[in-house]
């Protein structure tokens, strides 16, 4: 009986003897683990994508269906009268938006020019007392800004900067966020590169200005989004120092539209879409400087 028992052929036999190497499974943890980020990343990309969605419909609403129906994001009817209200007049929307888009370039050039010229002055140059200059420059990180807001009002107020676009752009350009951030990027960066360039006759202000900043370009439009943001945001500081309605800025000008007694949401909305389309094209602009500007420079002390 042994002998005529007949042996079941594999079938890997015949893929050894062609050479192929077996096919491996694929390893079943490894796919778990990629779908749930798939998952994570699903939700989080909701999370920011309905808000944003919600508005856009909602500012096509009446304010009786924003009211009634505000479980529901689809308009019934579907009305412009929302942004035919902004574009009628009334209020200066469009003024407020010119000069939230002033004040956010000024500031961000303000930012770029002198958080630059710092931070190559901590992460290259060498000089009594540099660890304690940053250290402090980074504990003013610390501090809530609004602790600054009374000082900084009566500082505004003696220069005679009130109601003005001085008095939004000035004080918020000397943070401390942008030396730090790009003295980190500037101590990644080689330093042969500046040795070679001292060999050939070039200064500090040189290097500076023709190796180091054209290197640096992805933290610099990176953090010119961030400043820009920063002020384009910016609600409560206006407040303060903006007296006159048409000198007010884009972000307390929105506040305007909410009465004291009712609240047209429809033209919050079509105000907040207007508000939010800036943001949206800088971004998209600057999105491949700001990811290589985190893909190669990191956190180096």
């Amino acid at each position: 009986m042994a002998d005529i028992v007949q042996t079941r052929p594999t079938t890997s036999a015949p893929v050894r003897a062609l050479g192929i190497p077996p096919q491996r499974k694929r390893p079943r943890r490894k796919t778990v683990s990629t779908t749930t980020l798939y998952v994570v990343l699903g939700i989080m990309c909701l999370a920011i994508i309905v808000p944003i969605v919600w508005i856009v419909l909602t500012s096509f609403k009446t304010d009786f269906d924003a009211i009634k129906n505000s479980a529901s994001p689809i308009p019934h009817p579907f009305t412009t009268n929302a942004y035919k209200t902004l574009a009628s007049g009334q209020q200066p929307i469009f003024r407020w938006f010119l000069n939230s888009l002033a004040a956010g370039a000024l500031q961000t050039a303000i930012i770029l020019v002198t958080a630059s010229m710092g931070a190559y002055a901590l992460a290259r140059l060498e000089f009594a007392g540099k660890k304690i200059v940053f250290g402090a420059i980074v504990a003013t990180l610390l501090v809530p800004p609004v602790i600054f807001l009374i000082p900084n009002y009566l500082i505004v107020e003696n220069l005679g900067w009130l109601d003005s676009i001085w008095a939004i752009t000035i004080p918020g350009s000397a943070g401390a966020f942008g030396i730090f951030f790009l003295r980190q990027f500037f101590s990644g960066l080689p330093a042969e590169i500046e040795e070679a360039a001292r060999i050939d006759g070039a200064g500090d202000l040189r290097i500076f200005l023709q190796i180091i900043i054209p290197l640096s370009r992805p933290a610099l439009a990176t953090l010119a989004v961030l400043s820009f943001l920063a002020n384009w945001n910016d609600f409560l500081w206006p407040v303060y120092v903006l007296l006159s309605p048409e000198h007010l800025t884009l972000q307390p000008g929105l506040s305007i539209l909410s009465g004291a007694y009712s609240t047209h949401f429809g033209i919050v909305m079509a105000g907040a879409v207007i508000a939010s389309i800036p943001v949206l094209i800088i971004f998209t602009l600057a999105q491949r400087q700001i990811v290589d500007s985190v893909a190669s420079s990191g956190v180096k002390g």
